[in-house]
This record gives C-alpha cells, sequence and structure tokens, in this order.
C-alpha cells in the first residue's frame, strides 16, 4: 500500500486535455468536473492555461485557454471545497499584467512551464508570481531530450535562484521508462532540495501510471493525472488508477468514477485521445507527438507503416 502524507494530486483534466479541443470546454462540464475533484479529495485542478489574448485568438479558443477569474468563479461558486485551483502559463505566452495579486484572483498556484533552455525566462516569471502571493511550480518540459550537462545545470538553477514551490519532470513524449524515470526523479532529488520534486507523465507507450508510481517510489510528491486519461495525444496517467493505487484515505474515487460514467465516456465520442498506435510510436521514437496529431487528423490516419517510415533518418529534434 502506497500512503504518505506528503503527496499531492493535481488533475489537470481541463488544462490538458484542452489541447484536444482548443479548450473548448463549456460551463457546465467545467462544473461537473470540478464538483467531482472536490468530492474526491484531490489536492489542485488545473483549470487551464492563462494564455495572451494578442497571441492566440478568442474565436479559435474556449475560456479555458485564457482563464479569466470570473470564468474561474463560475464554475467554482457555491461548490463545497478544499480543492485548490491551479493555471498554467507558458513561457513568452503570459501577459503579467493579467496576473492579479493572489488576494483578487481565486486562482491559488501558478505553475510556469519551459523547455530547460529557457529556464532563466521561468525563474524570471515564478519568482512574479510567488512575490504576488501564488504556490508556484516549474514544469520542465521534454525531459527525455534534455541532455545530462544542461539537465544538471538547470536544476542547480532553479535550486539557487528560483522560489518555486515545486521542480515538475514532464514526460512531454511519453518516451520514458521506469529505469529512466527512477534516475531523473533521483537526479531532481539529489540537486534540489529545498523544493518538492513533482512528476507529469504521458500515457503514448501505456506507461504513465507505471511510471508515475515509480516516480512515487522515489520520493516525488506532486503528482499529475486526468479523469480517464484526457490529455494531449495519448493523454496522461489516469485520476482514476492513481487514486485507486495511493489508499489514501482522504481519497474517493467514486466522485470520478460518476463523471466518468456521465461526462466523460460522451465526451470520448466527440474528441478523441487515448492510446493510439501514431502515438505509440512518436513515444517510442521519443518525438513531440504533434505530427501524429496532425496524421489523426489527415486521410492517411491509420496508415502506421507509412508514418513510422516517415522519421526513418529524420534528425529533427523537438
Amino acid at each position: 500500500m502506497m500512503f504518505r502524507e506528503q503527496i499531492k494530486v493535481l488533475d489537470c483534466t481541463i488544462r490538458d486535455g484542452g489541447l484536444m479541443n482548443n479548450h473548448d470546454f463549456d460551463e457546465r462540464f467545467v462544473r461537473a468536473i470540478f464538483k467531482a475533484v472536490s468530492e474526491s479529495g484531490i489536492d489542485y485542478m488545473e483549470i487551464g492555461y492563462k494564455n495572451s489574448r494578442r497571441l492566440f485568438p478568442e474565436d479559435k479558443y474556449g475560456a479555458w485557454k485564457f482563464c479569466a477569474d470570473d470564468d474561474i468563479r463560475k464554475v467554482t461558486e457555491g461548490i463545497n471545497s478544499q480543492t485548490k485551483i491551479s493555471v498554467m502559463v507558458d513561457v513568452d505566452r503570459v501577459d503579467l499584467e493579467d496576473i492579479k495579486p493572489k488576494k483578487d484572483s481565486p486562482v491559488d498556484m501558478i505553475r510556469t512551464a519551459c523547455y530547460v533552455k529557457d529556464v532563466d525566462k521561468a525563474i524570471f516569471l515564478t519568482n512574479h508570481f510567488a512575490d504576488k502571493g501564488y504556490e508556484t511550480t516549474v514544469n520542465l518540459m521534454a525531459i527525455s531530450k534534455v541532455l545530462e550537462v544542461d539537465l544538471n545545470e538547470c536544476l542547480s538553477q532553479l535550486e539557487k535562484e528560483c522560489r518555486c514551490n515545486v521542480v515538475y519532470l514532464v514526460d512531454s513524449n511519453g518516451a520514458l521508462f521506469q529505469e529512466t524515470t527512477e534516475y531523473l526523479i533521483k537526479k531532481a532529488k539529489s540537486i534540489v532540495k529545498t523544493k518538492e520534486i513533482g512528476f507529469h507523465a504521458h500515457n503514448n507507450q501505456q506507461l504513465a501510471f507505471g511510471n508515475t508510481i515509480e516516480a512515487i517510489i522515489h520520493q516525488a510528491n506532486f503528482l499529475d493525472s486526468t479523469i480517464f486519461g484526457m490529455g494531449r495525444a495519448a493523454g496522461n496517467c489516469p485520476t482514476e488508477l492513481l487514486l485507486g493505487f495511493l489508499k489514501n484515505p482522504k481519497f474517493d474515487i467514486r466522485p470520478v468514477l460518476d463523471v466518468i460514467s456521465k461526462e466523460m465516456v460522451p465526451l470520448r465520442e466527440k474528441v478523441e485521445w487515448g492510446y493510439v498506435i501514431p502515438y505509440a510510436i512518436t513515444g517510442i521514437l521519443d518525438e513531440h507527438p504533434k505530427s501524429a496529431l496532425k496524421l489523426r487528423e489527415s486521410d492517411k490516419k491509420d496508415n502506421y507503416r507509412e508514418f513510422y517510415d516517415s522519421f526513418a533518418g529524420s534528425s529533427e529534434v523537438e
């Protein structure tokens, strides 16, 4: 049985899942997810991105690409909840003037996503958000692609210069195995001494749940998951599996199962996510799934061998 009081679960169904429908969820749906997450005792719910409206046209994206405070209040008010609200920002895609002080916002945590090469920008943003009173994380994307010397330097910088609460390792490509997950979590723990370590897995090789367990075993205490595994491309570690594994009495899996039946199963008929072969191929080859996403929108969506062969000799690095 895996019980550790320090473990926190962050459900990012709306944020990561929204990458599959341009974050165009209606208020009723988001409210239903928030209610289920709250009733299940989950620690955080990431409700979307705080992206710049200058960079993303509002007519092409739903409200959860921007997470206006008033929109968040509409879907959360009246629900008795101890669940904290998180939003994500991407380096170079946020307008700082949109971020009000914590005392004026329903948001509790702001997570800054970046590639290792942009860690300086992430540290600047994160310290700014910390100054405004928010809990903060830095999420290091595409961790499977990072050279060890660069990762060492990045983690040291975060430890010394960043006031984030958590450093997340993100398996953006769904390329990690248990051994590499163990190695990376141990490395992060050995360098980052004053912050928690988090883990965000993708399911390209059906390993998101297994790798999350591995991260837990090696003392990662912040864990991302999504209901019914809904996330970009192959999706993420399923919230329902994670709650079942953790055996913590504060968690109740039943509200999550209920919202899967009522909301996620019908949505799955309209929006595709989860394990399909093109996403598996990009995971095996440690490639970003954008090419597989493009394939799934084409008339060749099930031409798997041709897709695999298209990578032959490719040296493109994402």
